[in-house]
């Protein structure tokens, strides 16, 4: 990977026509995908200039058609990620991207130049007509939800560096060892995987909301809801009887400011129990005026208001405070009142 990544970045892998890389399109669905998403636009500020990086996951064929209208096809190296090589949409996918190619005139010869596949199907890569020398095998035990951390993080390497690479790998190792050595009372994803237990089973919630205070991190919901549905989500045991209680919850959210203005208002008055995970960056990478620590005071008060509430006497006073008449404080206190003891984790 990190040999790879260095010819890329290095103007060495040259395409067909003796151009070096620029774009990098990868074509992987699912875990070969959601993951890298969610990564690569965490680490934003990290992108190496120069090179653009491009997704194909959809088997619908607007998503492929508007990705080969941004591209360069002499200066462009698509990555075919997919563990088994059989999966429909990205073997549909790679295939038309190949034809693609051919009809922009790169010869069959040329082609190895521009694919490269990483997968535990060695010999499917073969019969597509990657070489083997661009190709980079996977463990069979790694699942496609949790690969990103694998060769199938290729892409983040590209884009990132290798070295950046390596830092998101002891960030995640360093969270594994974590989980394997801390007190169960002091253990993150135990506790978060209780309370989940918790909710679900004795407090009734149907879903559970993770809200990021950060654009980068627009993408982890769609991350979390493979990781944690496609885990969680059968209800069958290995004897095959049916499990009796909730084994998951649906993960849904979005991004703040955004979300205050869209649906806040059932998580703090809604008739439902909706826990809520908030992740807040302390710093910015991006300081403009006052802009950040409002951001971050937004993530702290509404994880307040879930936390604390606000009663009926205390709405009545900030009306009353406000210079409203009495008639009108009376009509609209018991619309402003937030129950308060709802959960939600505030992660900084």
């Amino acid at each position: 990977m990190k040999a790879m990544t260095e010819q890329v970045h290095s103007g060495q892998w040259l395409g067909h026509t003796g151009k070096p890389i620029r774009h990098i399109v990868n074509i992987g669905i699912g875990g070969s995908y959601l993951g890298l998403k969610t990564a690569i636009n965490a680490m934003t500020p990290y992108h190496v200039r120069g090179l653009e990086h491009h997704f194909v996951a959809n088997i619908d064929p607007n998503e492929l058609t508007e990705v080969l209208g941004k591209i360069d096809p002499e200066s462009t190296l698509f990555i075919v990620a997919s563990k088994s090589f059989g999966t429909l949409e990205t073997l549909q996918n790679a295939q038309a991207a190949r034809a693609w190619m051919i009809d922009q005139g790169c010869a069959e010869q040329d082609i190895r130049k521009h694919f490269m596949a990483i997968s535990t199907n060695l010999k499917a890569i073969d019969q597509f007509g990657i070489a083997q020398e661009n190709t980079l095998p996977l463990w069979d035990w790694v699942g496609g939800r949790y690969s990103l951390w694998s060769s199938i993080g290729l892409l983040i390497s590209m884009v990132v560096g290798y070295d950046n690479f390596e830092r998101l790998l002891k960030g995640a190792e360093a969270m594994d060892q974590h989980f394997c050595s801390a007190p169960l009372a002091e253990n993150m994803p135990v506790i978060a995987g209780l309370l989940g237990v918790w909710y679900q089973n004795f407090m009734g919630a149907q879903s559970h909301a993770v809200i990021s205070y950060d654009y980068f991190l627009r993408d982890l919901p769609g991350h979390l809801q493979q990781v944690d549905m496609e885990s969680n989500g059968k209800r069958t045991r290995e004897d095959g009887s049916t499990v009796p209680y909730q084994t998951g919850s649906v993960i849904w959210g979005g991004t703040g400011t955004n979300d205050q203005h869209a649906y806040h208002q059932l998580l703090h008055q809604g008739t439902r129990l909706i826990p809520v995970d908030f992740i807040a960056p302390a710093t910015t990478h991006n300081p403009i005026g006052e802009q950040h620590p409002w951001l971050f005071t937004n993530a702290l008060a509404q994880s307040q208001a879930m936390m604390q509430g606000k009663t009926l006497e205390e709405v009545r006073d900030e009306l009353t405070a406000s210079g409203m008449n009495a008639d009108e404080v009376e009509r609209l206190a018991p619309h402003k009142v937030i129950s308060g003891n709802l959960p939600n984790s505030m992660i900084v």
